[in-house]
């Protein structure tokens, strides 16, 4: 699998896993975010067994071999210099335009179906 990465797109996932070591991982998310899932971009420690690279040429990203069939091979990440998202699409479909960055880095926990809401949660101002 590769993804294109836009330089802004690349530049702020590099900023967002900083000087910490860490891995964006493209995770599809199905329980309690809609009917047909959507995909959250999570900041892992390393990855699971489980795990694939994803060829970015910039960024380390993986994505778990089972969560990979819910993806073209070739596909493209940008995101807008006004929104803190960003936006998977490939030649055929637009996988999302809202992704969003979670780091799960120091709480080990990885969404699961009871904590499934957790991972496509949209935080809120306090």
């Amino acid at each position: 699998m590769k993804i294109q990465l836009t330089a802004l797109a690349a530049e702020r996932l590099l900023d967002k896993i900083g000087t910490e070591p860490g891995y964006i991982k493209m995770f599809y998310e199905t329980q309690d975010c809609g009917c047909d899932g959507i995909t959250v971009l999570l900041i892992v420690d390393e990855p699971a067994k489980d795990d694939v690279p994803v060829d970015t040429d910039t960024v380390p990203f993986i994505i778990d071999k089972l969560h990979a069939v819910y993806y073209e091979e070739s596909m493209r990440l940008d995101t807008d210099p006004t929104y803190p998202s960003y936006t998977l699409n490939s030649d055929s479909m637009t996988y999302s335009r809202n992704i969003t960055v979670r780091d799960i880095r120091h709480t080990n926990e990885m969404p699961a179906a009871s904590s499934a809401a957790a991972a496509c949660a949209v935080p809120q101002k306090s």
